[in-house]
């Protein structure tokens, strides 16, 4: 659990503005388009952290050949992203923490325009920016617009409930944040970068810088397993809801727990997993008042039972 972050000791030499935080799992070939667009910021970052979750391709040697004393390798036993990311924290001296995913890079703008917007909203926890998507071939797949979701005021999570797809390397977060809160929880091998944002959206304003300053690729297997990603997704929405019972109006989160439902539903059900998406379904339905999203729901069961019959044909 993240509570375990608060109970280890963290690097209390603040003493250094930016650090970056990269967790990494047998990625040699694709990690240095990570670090060469950290050391590409137009404002220069002063520490880098790549945490190793227990490669086996190299890639200490590969880091130590390439980049020498300018990039600080932690190797660790393999414990999944959310562990490596935590190592990482705990070791950081910057005032400022920024998170990077091996196959993601940069724009040259990224660090200079975050800090800067943190620098002048004291009362901002977090920055995020918009993100272009790439395939696995680094071709142009669409850009996620982060103001679709995050308002002016910055207090987003009742909108984040209703769509909360931030990615880890959009973000930068005051070291307090973390401080305060605690980091990843290592319970949860997947959406465990969703339950952070929302955890952090629940205590501080979130802020967007309105660029592309991102390239995230998708496409291929990261150091999430994606086995649990529906089952670990529910769960994290079910209790970011029921924290905020109270503070945000109940119909507006039976809503949000609805979608997630229903988004969960269909993808169990691609993943013919029919009794699980079945019930999330009825869940989506009891909860739902909108009367297209109510079609949308109904629309699940025949498109499970053609996805059913199509596993019975054979090849």
């Amino acid at each position: 659990m993240y509570s375990s972050f608060l109970e280890t000791s963290f690097n209390m030499a603040c003493d250094i503005e930016v650090s970056v935080i990269i967790p990494t799992y047998n990625r040699r070939t694709l990690l240095p388009r990570a670090i060469d667009s950290v050391l590409a910021q137009t404002r220069a970052v002063e520490e880098i952290i790549v945490v190793d979750d227990g490669s086996t391709d190299d890639t200490g040697d590969m880091l130590r050949e390439r980049y020498g004393d300018r990039v600080r390798h932690v190797w660790q036993s393999n414990a999944g992203v959310s562990a490596a990311r935590n190592h990482g924290m705990r070791l950081a001296r910057g005032r400022y923490l920024a998170l990077l995913d091996s196959d993601d890079e940069w724009m040259p703008e990224k660090t200079a325009l975050q800090v800067a917007f943190l620098d002048a909203r004291p009362e901002f926890g977090m920055v995020v920016c918009d993100v272009e998507r790439i395939d696995g071939d680094y071709r142009h797949i669409d850009v996620f617009r982060r103001r679709d979701v995050v308002r002016e005021d910055g207090w987003a999570l009742r909108w984040l409930l209703h769509n909360p797809a931030l990615i880890p390397a959009s973000v930068m977060l005051r070291r307090q944040v973390v401080e305060q809160l605690g980091g990843f929880d290592e319970a949860l091998r997947t959406a465990e970068d969703l339950e952070f944002h929302l955890r952090v959206a629940r205590h501080w304003p979130v802020g967007v810088v309105e660029q592309p300053l991102v390239r995230a690729m998708r496409g291929h297997e990261g150091l999430s397993a994606a086995s649990s990603t529906y089952d670990d997704y529910v769960r994290v929405v079910e209790k970011a809801v029921a924290d905020a019972r109270g503070t945000l109006d109940d119909g507006e989160l039976d809503a949000a727990l609805a979608g997630t439902y229903l988004r969960n539903a269909r993808g169990m059900l691609i993943r013919r997993r029919w009794a699980a998406g079945t019930a999330l379904a009825r869940r989506a339905w009891g909860l739902s008042r909108d009367p297209a999203q109510r079609r949308e729901i109904a629309g699940l069961l025949p498109f499970g039972v053609k996805r059913f019959l199509r596993g019975l044909m054979p090849g």
